[in-house]
């Protein structure tokens, strides 16, 4: 369906006013609202990924660095990648939301989904090649072999990833938070299920907990179309499908931490050091999202993803270090809010690729392989990217002129 025309209004924007006492406490309130389903959801989606990982770490020690190897090949390659490429729709549907545009949500959602799809073409060749890929690259070859069986078994995923990712930034640009957390505390109880009859009833092992996330993310892909076609909510920015998505078509950190267990998987001992660097990534993530979720748990934490004592000792010993990790990281998020919220990706961008390329992973390395921390190291080069990126981001967001990004955004809207 065609958007209507809409004749450009005088680009004047109001000069910002400080806020009262009693502004700033309805404000905070209303993000508080916000930011509660958001951070329920973002771990219960987290769960998909981390329950699997849970599943197939207590069939042994390979199986679970074979997955964690994949996983990280999946994320470097591919997951992180559409999750980047979606990342345009938080600018684009929160600026046409805030212009009351509302026609535009929808077609940008179609848009990124036609978009991100043929992206999916050679990330599925890569997934396909990734035992040929990792050995090139030196791995252990029983591990390589193991993670190139679990990567292909992903290769399914991609199917609902994609609109599952634009249906949840399309509705969280309108503020519609609560349906996004039920879908996804739904998905997270099914798929224990679902991970339990591929990987033990149905006998498949470590290919069943990567075909699992496949079931899991079409569940929750289902229950958010539903309600976007459904709901009064969306009537306004879902008239249908458009034509207008196939026109106009034309986050390096988390890259970052994922090439923490490729390198881990070059180090001695590899098979430890890859199910330990994983573990301490999923740990890591849901520590981000709620930074005291684990306060009375962490001494038991490592038992959750494997029954080795070496694994688990190991962990123990991360932890303090994860800790420093997730404070720098929750105050990045924030920042980073600010910088996609301006349409700002591509500086954002520069700031990942100059914290973690250029500091995070070089110390890494250093620490790891010269001064034989192994992937403690590792992990302590990318708290050092992330400790660049907060001051980098800091000063941008200090400079940056409101009054200038208020126009900008008006006409962004105006121009689609």
């Amino acid at each position: 369906m065609d958007e209507p025309i809409v004749e450009a209004e005088p680009l004047l924007v109001p000069r910002p006013t400080p806020l009262s006492g009693g502004t700033a406490a309805t404000e905070a309130k209303r993000l508080l609202r916000l930011a509660g389903p958001l951070i329920a959801s973002f771990i219960l989606r987290n769960a998909v990924q981390m329950v699997s990982v849970m599943f197939v770490g207590h069939l042994g020690e390979l199986p679970l660095a074979g997955a964690s190897l994949a996983a990280s090949l999946a994320n470097v390659t591919g997951f992180s990648f559409l999750a980047g490429m979606a990342g345009a729709l938080d600018t684009l549907c929160g600026q046409a939301f805030g212009a009351r545009r509302y026609g535009l949500l929808g077609v940008y959602k179609q848009r990124a989904m036609v978009v991100l799809a043929l992206a999916c073409v050679p990330v599925g060749l890569v997934w396909a090649c990734a035992e040929r890929i990792l050995l090139a690259i030196g791995q252990d070859p029983d591990i390589a072999a193991e993670a190139g069986a679990y990567a292909r078994w992903l290769i399914p995923s991609l199917a609902a990833f994609v609109p599952l990712t634009c249906h949840t930034r399309f509705l969280q640009a309108q503020s519609v938070v609560v349906p996004v957390m039920a879908s996804s505390g739904v998905t997270a109880v099914t798929h224990v299920l679902v991970c339990y009859a591929l990987v033990y009833k149905a006998g498949m092992g470590s290919r069943g907990a990567a075909l699992s996330a496949a079931v899991s993310y079409s569940t929750n892909l289902t229950i958010l179309a539903l309600y976007v076609r459904m709901s009064s909510a969306c009537n306004r920015t879902w008239a249908g499908f458009s034509r207008e998505a196939f026109t106009g078509l034309g986050d390096l950190e988390w890259w970052s931490f994922e090439l923490l267990v490729l390198l881990s998987g070059i180090l001695p001992n590899p098979k430890l050091e890859t199910s330990v660097l994983s573990i301490c990534i999923n740990t890591a993530t849901l520590l981000y999202m709620v930074p005291l979720g684990l306060g009375t748990s962490t001494s038991i934490w490592g038992y959750a993803y494997s029954s080795e004592k070496e694994v688990v000792t190991y962990i123990a010993r991360m932890l303090p270090i994860l800790a420093v990790s997730f404070f720098v990281d929750g105050l990045n998020g924030s920042l980073s809010g600010v910088i996609t919220g301006c349409g700002k990706q591509k500086i954002g961008a520069r700031v990942n690729l100059g914290a973690f390329y250029l500091v995070g992973i070089p110390t890494g390395v250093l620490l790891a392989f010269v001064f034989r921390l192994n992937g403690m190291g590792l992990w302590i080069g990318i708290v050092c990217g992330s400790i660049s990126k907060l001051v980098l981001l800091l000063w941008i967001t200090l400079r940056t002129n409101w009054e200038d990004e208020a126009i900008k955004a008006k006409q962004r809207v105006l121009s689609s």
